[in-house]
């Protein structure tokens, strides 16, 4: 009898808890609506056992049957899915949200509190002490990597230009665009493309899909169970790796910095960087907070962030426009044109950043490469409190996610938007200009991505080197395999990216 009792006020104390604590999210959610869900579990069997690939069927599937917003449950966490521009608009132009949802929890292992990954006043402060990384001046500097790994990476492609073969091209960006962002951001070169078994590398091929693993496996989204599991064994083990090779560049550039005296990083004479370029890491070392300088923690954060950030979005933007200018050969010989006027015909020159900005024709391909192939297929925020976006009230510790990859492929945002056409991108009928928030490839508002710049410069510069050398051409037998996306922190394709080279005469 005293075992029924109890039972009883246990089922009943729960049964208020959970009252409490999802009353205004059930109530809220349900007037926003979205598919049919059940009671615990909510829509989490929709995507029980998916492949990546399958995953992002059953969200594109769920948000052609439910709108442009709506709710979905997963077990207990509240999502709502948005592909509308207004409400887009009314999140991300916000300062009031700019704490980041729950998905980016399983990036915080690797990068821990950086930018991508902070909220509130640590994310305002170095916010701040990070943004004159990306001056034009200080750009100008990059430039020189881009160019020098450019042209390993065009000698890395001569073998596959020679056997006139079909490859994917998508594991070579990738190393490519580690070997940029790591000298850039570290000052030291990793030689990924060179010697991709090196123990760095394949540390973060293994963080990385960690991540993706967790972002579509439903059952790892939650820590007791990941912590149970074989791949917690493997993060903790990549991390070793990875944070012991930052701290280990952080502790000795910062006593080379030490041995320099009152040098500074921007000083012509210092040794500290690479000739004259400057590190990212080189003027996190040089920063401060309210008089302090960041800790060796702090610094490694931000660079390892910078790390992630700066490799994966570049492979897949890079990766996918090589797929659509082998599928155009007329947008890739305007392209080609454009280059040629602007360097020549020399198909190793330096293209300096002045240059790289007068690739207009470029950037337009890469515009409309991004509008149906963002690197980010969608971004998260965490609302904090109960509000309002666009008359829609959102329950307190809710995620909104904005999903700008069918945002970019909606008729009603753009015509034909299936057609791959860089002229809707131009001066006259921009296509940003008529609702900024129905074309965000680089996120928008207070927290849009910071390195863009860095990253158009990037994607120019090889690319430029690329067409200089070969023309791109579709795999044997055409693309007949219909197209098929991995859609986790990063746009992927599912079956890589097939193409074939042949020199230029």
């Amino acid at each position: 009898m005293l075992l029924a009792v109890v039972a009883l006020v246990w089922i009943v104390g729960l049964g208020i808890y959970l009252h409490r604590k999802f009353a205004d999210a059930l109530y809220y959610a349900a007037k926003i609506g979205g598919p049919k869900g059940y009671p615990l579990i909510g829509n989490a069997l929709r995507f029980v056992n998916k492949t990546p690939a399958d995953f992002f069927l059953a969200i594109s599937d769920v948000i052609k049957e439910s709108g442009k917003c709506f709710r979905l449950w997963l077990g207990p966490d509240l999502l709502i899915i948005v592909t509308d521009a207004k409400v887009a608009e009314g999140l991300l132009n916000s300062p009031k949200f700019i704490e980041k949802s729950a998905e980016y929890d399983y990036i915080r292992p690797w990068l821990g509190e950086g930018l991508l990954t902070s909220g509130d006043k640590k994310w305002f402060t170095f916010r701040k002490i990070i943004t004159p990384t990306f001056h034009f001046k200080i750009l100008d500097e990059f430039v020189e990597i881009f160019d020098q790994q450019s042209n390993i990476f065009i000698d890395q492609l001569k073998p596959k230009a020679e056997s006139g073969e079909s490859f994917d091209v998508f594991p070579m960006v990738t190393l490519c665009a580690l070997d940029v962002i790591c000298e850039s951001a570290m000052g030291t070169k990793v030689n990924a493309q060179k010697n991709s078994d090196s123990d760095y590398v394949k540390a973060v091929k293994e963080i990385s899909f960690i991540i993706h693993v967790r972002m579509y496996d439903v059952f790892s989204r939650y820590n007791f169970l990941f912590n149970m599991s074989s791949y917690r064994r493997r993060q903790d083990k990549a991390l070793k790796i990875l944070h012991g090779f930052t701290n280990s560049v952080i502790q000795s550039r910062r006593a080379t910095i030490a041995q320099q005296g009152n040098k500074k990083a921007d000083d012509p004479d210092n040794e500290v960087g690479v000739r004259k370029k400057i590190a990212f890491l080189d003027m996190l070392l040089q920063a401060t907070i309210d008089g302090r300088p960041l800790t060796d923690l702090e610094i490694r954060q931000e660079v390892d962030t910078f790390v992630f950030e700066g490799h994966d979005t570049t492979t897949s933007a890079i990766s996918f426009l090589l797929y659509r200018l082998s599928k155009h050969p007329d947008v890739q010989q305007k392209a080609y044109d454009e280059i040629v006027s602007v360097i020549g015909d020399d198909r190793r020159s330096p293209m300096n950043l002045t240059q790289l900005n007068e690739l207009r024709y470029l950037e337009l391909v890469i515009k409309e490469t991004l509008r149906l192939y963002p690197s980010v297929p969608f971004f998260g925020r965490k609302i904090l409190e109960t509000s309002k976006i666009e008359g829609r009230t959102i329950p307190a510790g809710t995620s909104v996610v904005v999903v700008p990859f069918f945002m970019g492929r909606d008729p009603e945002y753009f015509d034909d938007p299936l057609e791959f056409r860089p002229e809707r991108f131009d001066v006259e009928s921009s296509a940003e200009k008529t609702n900024p928030y129905r074309y965000i490839p680089f996120s928008a508002g207070p927290r849009n991505c910071i390195g863009q710049k860095f990253a158009m410069a990037e994607i120019k510069s090889l690319i430029s080197k690329v067409l200089r050398n070969y023309v791109v051409l579709p795999p044997e037998g055409g693309h007949s395999q219909e197209e098929s996306f991995i859609a986790e922190m990063i746009l992927r394709p599912t079956y890589g990216i097939p193409i074939r080279l042949r020199e230029r005469k």
